[in-house]
């Protein structure tokens, strides 16, 4: 006679464990600690086994006794139970090492390395935001265009066709490393050319007319912030790096005596050394900052700790905080400033602006590539784009002041 849930419920814990039999080798095993088992006890190739099925009251009778009959007609059908059982296992948890999610957090760790800390923290908030919950559980191997498209469509419906289209690249390039490493047999995100709503590119907004660009400068010198954070804001235009360079600068990297700031490459998206002249106004600001984080690494350290750099955000939420919104300047927006008004209105060459801005050469330079090319000219380009800003913010703040002409030819 088999066992009732009654008899499973009120099983209680003895000195010494013992069993309750149910019927075709299923019993329950009791524990002098109160847990109870769920066994099968069964013959296989001659052999004696024992099976586990689970533990009460996560598995009821009801359901250990459906497990058993699986595992007799596994039996009966030549299969041992404790095999399959096994190999089941096995296939959950090789299912689970190519699933998306793993193969993505995989790629990020093994192919990301070199990116920026703030790219690789976008890549996967995109991924843990779109990707994941779509078939992030799903093996990187089953998952197809329409996969892809289900995933993307909701994004770009709500208007994020940007958005929707950068998931699209960041699925593209798991899959082709999923490719590489056997883990899949194409890449489907190509399948989707067309299937988006066109991507219009967004440019960093940037203010480009003198006048108005004279009252965005007046208008940093009023900013009251840490002293940190109210440096990078005055330096950002005099520089015009990229944001992540700028708040990434260690002090090494500062030449006081010759006036220059070398970037080394791992600090580069274009992964060269770049090298930076440094007019008196940098100076001087760059100074300032010395006698309070010159001890330290990093120029711009964190407000949470000296150990690491200033917040991506900080420079931005700081010119937010002036009155300028993402679509009237952005932090990027000085470099597009500075190489509009340095040609229009310095009248500098091109190629010198785009080699300050560390853009590729418009020539084939390929490995003659030189960080110091253009040098002297740069260094007196970046001095009298300082000097323009001055005479911008002081038109600014004085409007009866006549700003001379910087008209040049180089």
């Amino acid at each position: 006679m088999g066992l009732s849930a009654k008899a499973v419920e009120q099983a209680k814990p003895k000195a010494k464990q013992y069993k309750l039999t149910d019927e075709h080798g299923l019993y329950l095993l009791v524990t002098p600690n109160g847990a109870r088992y769920w066994r099968w006890a069964y013959r296989f190739a001659g052999k004696q086994k024992t099976l586990a099925l689970g533990v009460f009251p996560e598995i009821s009778l009801k359901e250990a006794r459906k497990k058993h009959a699986e595992g007799r007609e596994e039996l009966a059908g030549g299969e041992d139970p404790s095999a399959v059982k096994k190999a089941r296992r096995q296939a959950l948890k090789r299912s689970a090492d190519n699933s998306f999610k793993a193969v993505a957090l995989e790629w990020l760790e093994v192919k990301q390395k070199g990116k920026s800390e703030g790219y690789n923290f976008r890549v996967r908030r995109m991924m843990e935001s779109v990707l994941f919950p779509a078939f992030g559980n799903k093996p990187i191997g089953n998952i197809d265009a329409a996969d892809l498209l289900d995933a993307l469509s909701p994004v770009q419906y709500k208007g994020l066709i940007d958005k929707a289209h950068r998931c699209k690249q960041i699925a593209g390039m798991v899959l082709r490393y999923a490719v590489a490493t056997r883990r899949a047999e194409r890449d489907y995100s190509r399948d989707l050319d067309g299937a988006l709503a066109e991507n219009k590119t967004k440019h960093f907004a940037a203010i480009i007319d003198p006048q108005q660009f004279g009252k965005l400068l007046l208008a940093l010198d009023q900013f009251d912030g840490s002293f940190a954070v109210e440096c990078a804001v005055k330096l950002s235009p005099h520089v015009f790096t990229r944001p992540g360079e700028l708040r990434k600068m260690e002090w090494r990297d500062v030449d006081f005596d010759r006036s220059l700031w070398e970037i080394p490459a791992d600090k580069k998206k274009e992964k060269r050394d770049h090298v930076v002249p440094l007019s008196k106004q940098a100076v001087s600001i760059l100074s300032d900052l010395h006698r309070l984080t010159g001890e330290n690494t990093y120029a711009f350290p964190s407000a949470r700790g000296a150990s690491r750099p200033m917040s991506e955000n900080a420079v931005r939420v700081a010119i937010r905080s002036l009155g300028y919104d993402n679509g009237t300047h952005t932090p990027h927006g000085f470099r597009t400033s500075a190489r509009t008004m340095l040609h229009e209105r310095l009248n500098y060459r091109p190629e010198v602006i785009e080699k300050q801005l560390a853009h590729k050469s418009m020539e084939k330079l390929g490995d003659t590539y030189d960080r110091t090319l253009f040098l002297d000219e740069r260094v007196k380009m970046m001095q009298a784009w300082s000097d323009y800003m001055d005479q911008l913010k002081a038109a600014a703040g004085s409007p009866s002041v006549v700003t001379a002409d910087f008209t040049k030819q180089v």
